[in-house]
């Protein structure tokens, strides 16, 4: 009965062990199971987010790509844009600048058109404005006699027959006048009150609505120099300019310089010229026709040529030119312009400064 009992309890053992190991087993491929499921999932999201990651490394590199080539666009358009200005401001390096015309009017710009001219030989020369030795008086009283009264200033303006001062004869002691010979200015006064009048200049009035240009010529151009030639005079800043002729030649060469002595009268009604003055004279020894010219006033220096500016609508174009004679006023020209271009004839410093500044302006 025991040994039964014994053999039962060792059945129960192994069957117990037996149940055990199993559910273990089943415990642990379960477990296995769901590790190797985990280990997949984990896997296939890796590889999800591998395929994501090299799609987005694909759209990176089509972003390079496409970035590179706006780049590259905007590249060509930089450069596009470069030579389009370039362009541009190519016609002021070419020496070209627009102008409107109310502008132009007030800066003093003046068109005229290049067309056949007279042209002078000239030959240059300098002097003086003198009084007219023919149009001044030398004023004295006609009997000694104390200066009992002077009526008129140095500088003063008088009228012919005007009184200039009272004189006591010593003769009669009696009062009289001395008056002005001519129209003119008081340009000396040689007595005061109380003064002897001894037959000395009291006055010298000139005057002065005439005066004389007095050249000097050298002895190379006294044998072409002469009387009737027409003279050009002007200040030597050219402000002030007149026409006229060679009145005389004195008859006598300076001791010291060997010149001779060119006399040219000048209208001087408005007082434009003054005694003291220097001013050169271009005097015209000889005329050649031309089939071209400018005035002289036209020519201009740039980039170390001879220019003339020409006029199209409101644009002006700097032209180079070969300059011929000249006779101060106008200019042969023997090539670079036609016949009957308009150009600017006066102002011409005004459209060089804007094409000037226009050229700064480009190359900063």
């Amino acid at each position: 009965m025991k040994q039964n009992v014994f053999i039962f309890l060792m059945v129960l053992v192994v069957l117990s062990w037996s149940v055990q190991n199993t559910f273990a087993q089943d415990h642990g491929d379960h477990a296995h199971k769901e590790n190797h499921k985990q280990h997949d999932e984990a896997e296939g999201h890796a590889h999800d987010d591998g395929d994501e990651h090299n799609d987005h490394g694909e759209e990176t590199d089509d972003h390079d790509e496409h970035g590179h080539d706006e780049h590259k666009s905007e590249d060509a358009h930089d450069e596009h844009g470069h030579g389009g200005h370039g362009d541009e401001h190519g016609e002021h390096e070419e020496g070209k600048t627009k102008i409107a015309p109310d502008a132009a009017k007030n800066a003093g710009v003046a068109i005229e058109k290049v067309a056949l001219a007279k042209i002078g030989k000239v030959i240059p020369l300098t002097g003086r404005i003198v009084i007219n030795q023919n149009t001044k008086a030398n004023v004295r009283a006609r009997f000694p006699g104390i200066v009992r009264s002077v009526k008129v200033n140095l500088g003063e303006t008088v009228e012919k027959g005007q009184i200039l001062a009272i004189i006591e004869s010593n003769e009669s002691l009696k009062d009289y006048n001395v008056t002005a010979p001519i129209n003119g200015v008081v340009l000396e006064r040689n007595t005061n009150l109380g003064d002897v009048a001894n037959g000395k200049p009291l006055f010298m009035i000139a005057d002065l609505s005439n005066v004389w240009a007095k050249f000097h010529v050298f002895p190379k151009d006294a044998d072409t120099v002469k009387p009737d030639q027409s003279v050009r005079v002007h200040t030597l800043d050219e402000a002030k300019t007149g026409a006229a002729t060679i009145d005389m030649l004195f008859p006598t060469a300076d001791a010291l310089s060997q010149t001779l002595v060119a006399i040219v009268p000048l209208s001087n009604e408005n007082g434009l010229w003054r005694p003291g003055m220097t001013v050169e004279g271009d005097v015209t020894v000889s005329e050649k026709q031309v089939p071209l010219a400018v005035r002289e006033s036209a020519l201009q220096t740039m980039d170390e040529q001879t220019v003339v500016f020409i006029q199209e609508g409101n644009s002006y174009e700097m032209k180079p030119v070969r300059a011929g004679i000249s006779d101060g006023e106008y200019v042969e020209i023997l090539s670079g312009l036609k016949s009957g271009q308009p150009y600017v004839s006066d102002g011409s410093f005004v459209i060089k400064a804007d094409i000037l500044k226009s050229g700064a302006a480009h190359e900063h």
